[in-house]
């Protein structure tokens, strides 16, 4: 399947990029190197990338699992290269859920973390292979 994206150069250090046609996203760098600071920058994107891919997974699979929770919170943790180009060389994702009652549903949580990240997330699949990637579940009680 060939997907096409196009992103346009707006000015300064500024590009946008149009998605599906009708869905904007301005990226842009941080005013002491020429931007204006008018959206994220694409290593913030591709992390944005990351938790949307994973956390679309893991509610999916809850739901079908019919694991109630009241909250839902990924945290990231990284560690950037220190030469150019700077890149990941860790990623820690931290998956946090709210709710009462949620330990006796441990095995489940756990489930579905590692199933969007062995086999549904698209994302976590393609940096695994060049970064390393971590994850760990807190259970937090209402």
């Amino acid at each position: 399947m060939k997907v096409e994206y196009t992103t346009q150069y707006i000015d300064g250090m500024a590009f946008e990029m149009v998605l599906d046609g009708h869905h904007k996203l301005v990226m842009d760098a941080e005013e002491n190197v020429g931007g204006q600071d008018r959206g994220p920058r694409p290593k913030q994107l591709l992390i944005s990338a990351l938790t949307g891919c994973t956390g679309m997974d893991v509610v999916s699979i809850l739901k079908k699992m019919q694991v109630k929770f009241s909250r839902f919170t990924m945290r990231i943790e990284t560690e950037l290269t220190e030469e150019h180009p700077k890149t990941y060389s860790k990623i820690h994702m931290i998956y946090e859920f709210g709710g009462d009652n949620l330990e006796s549903s441990r095995s489940k949580f756990e489930k579905a973390v590692n199933l969007s990240q062995e086999r549904y997330c698209g994302v976590s699949a393609l940096l695994d292979k060049v970064v390393q990637l971590t994850s760990e579940i807190r259970l937090l009680e209402d």
